[in-house]
This record gives structure tokens, sequence and C-alpha cells, in this order.
């Protein structure tokens, strides 16, 4: 089961899970855009399913959850990004990244987790973000709810461990999807300063990562090396960051 599966990392993870014969369903809002994936799946041999549901609505998706077969996979891709300033967003785009980023993670996982633990096998696999390992500007109100996901699996690994399912979390930076898109209209100045750097990874780079994390039931998934070298270095690795992203931040405005 893919939440977010009719497009970006979620899309690309169900083509390489059914590639290697899972029965894939895919789980977003748009019904239209979930049909037409599973149409481009199904036109390469694969067994492709769909729900329309908001995953924000807990009863909602707890209700089609139960609904279908027991889940072997969970894959948590369905999430939002909106930048902007602090002073100036609106408290509806914090609590909406909350709870399309956070609840969105945890209903799905809740759903599928008992079963999974009674049966004494599983994966489940979130998608955090690189802002969840550290703060970045303009991203006040979607990295505080990434920073919530990288807690729920961090915590949630040591309790599902004993009882043989694996739990895995991932830290993508930008990656090339409509979400991005989508998220790029909204940048101030200076996040697009710091993150314009940074080529974005493609969507099925990351899948492939993430296919591997599942394969050899990995927790922590850093799609590239930049990621793995800011998680390593952690602590020591972050005033350098923040003194890189100040002088981004003072150039964009000087520019502005």
């Amino acid at each position: 089961m893919i939440t977010g599966g009719s497009s970006g990392i979620g899309l690309a993870t169900a083509f390489m899970l059914a590639r290697r014969g899972a029965s894939v369903t895919l789980i977003a809002r748009n019904s239209v855009r979930l049909e037409a994936a599973a149409v481009s799946l199904r036109a390469s041999g694969c067994v492709a399913h769909t729900v329309a549901v908001d995953v924000s609505d807990q009863r909602a998706i707890t209700s089609a959850l139960h609904s279908l077969e027991p889940c072997d996979v969970l894959v948590t891709s369905a999430g939002q990004a909106r930048p902007g300033h602090f002073l100036e967003l609106e408290d509806s785009v914090f609590r909406q990244m909350v709870e399309v980023d956070y609840f969105g993670t945890l209903y799905p996982i809740r759903a599928v987790a008992p079963s999974m633990v009674e049966r004494g096998r599983g994966s489940i696999v979130a998608i955090s973000s690189a802002t969840a390992l550290l703060g970045i500007y303009g991203y006040t109100a979607y990295s505080p709810a990434k920073f919530a996901v990288r807690g729920l699996m961090e915590c949630l690994r040591g309790e599902l461990r004993p009882h043989g399912v694996h739990v895995g979390c991932v830290y993508p930076p930008d990656v090339d999807t409509p979400q991005l898109a989508e998220e790029n209209e909204f940048k101030p100045a200076e996040t697009a300063a710091i993150s314009g750097a940074v080529k974005p990874m493609t969507a099925q780079a990351v899948a492939a990562k993430i296919v591997r994390a599942i394969e050899r039931e990995r927790f922590a998934v850093y799609p590239d090396r930049s990621m793995a070298l800011l998680a390593g270095l952690g602590p020591l690795a972050a005033p350098f960051v923040r003194w890189v992203t100040d002088r981004k931040v003072r150039e964009a405005r000087k520019g502005s």
C-alpha cells in the first residue's frame, strides 16, 4: 500500500515494487490521477488497485485500509510542502502541514500496524524530509511536521522490531515531482537561493533507495550522499550549514 501513490516518489516506488511481483494499492485523494497511475502500472503488466481517500481523515483512511487485504508493505508518501515567511503564513497553513504530513502518516500506520504485529512480519516506510535533519529558512510550517514524522518513526522502530516488523524513515532532498513544481510557486527568494544550488533528485532514484531499504530492512534512508553526510555529522555540521544558508539569505535579500 502506498499513500500519495498517484505521482512522484509514491508512484515510482509502486513501479519498482510491482516489478518485483508485488500487488500494489495506490492511495490518494484525486481519483482521476489515481486511475491514470493505475492504468500506467497495469500497462506494464503489474497488478494495481486504487483507493481514493484523504489520508488526513482518520475515519476514512482507517475504514478504507481495514477493508483491504492484509498489508505486507506500507509506504507513506502522501504529503504537502507549503513554504513561506513565518510572519506572512496563515495559521491554517501550519495546521494543514501537520494534518497532512504528520497525521496523514500516522493514521495509515495505525490502521495496518496491528495486523503486521499479529502476523509477525511487515514493513512500514515513511517519507520524512531533509528539512527534518536541519531546519531551513522558509519551512516553518513544513519542517516541524516532518520532524514529527522522524520522531514517530524513531520511536516506532524500537517498538515494532521485536514483533518482526521493519520500520524505515526516508530523508529526501528536493525531488523532481509535481509537488516540487507546486512548492516552488510559494518559495521565498531566500529559500529558493538555498535550495537552488542543489539539483533535484529523480523520483526513481529515491524509489530505488526505498525498495533497497525494504529488502535489507534498513531504518534511516538517505537518498544521496549530502543527506547521509548531514545526518552523520549532525551537530558538528550544523554551524557550517547555518553559516552557508545565512550567507545565501543575505545575498538573496541584496538582489531583491
